[in-house]
C-alpha cells in the first residue's frame, strides 16, 4: 500500500511565515474587535508581528508542511 502524503494546514500556511534564520513569524491576536476598552498602547503593540515560541515551533512547522 502506498503511503499518503501529509497535508499542510492551509490556515497555518496563510498566517505563518518562515524567516531567513528559520524562525516562524506570526501576527498577534485580540486586535479584531472590542477595541474601545483596550488602551492605545496595547493596540499599538498588537499591530507588530512576533516570533513563535520554541515550545510551539515544531508543531507549527508540521502544520505549515515543512
Amino acid at each position: 500500500m502506498a503511503k499518503n502524503k501529509m497535508k499542510s494546514h492551509r490556515g497555518a500556511k496563510k498566517r505563518l511565515k518562515l524567516t531567513g534564520s528559520g524562525k516562524i513569524k506570526r501576527f498577534k491576536a485580540f486586535k479584531s474587535h472590542i477595541l474601545t476598552k483596550k488602551a492605545a498602547k496595547r493596540k499599538r503593540g498588537l499591530r507588530k508581528s512576533t516570533i513563535v515560541t520554541s515550545a510551539d515551533h515544531k508543531r507549527m512547522l508540521r502544520a505549515m508542511g515543512k
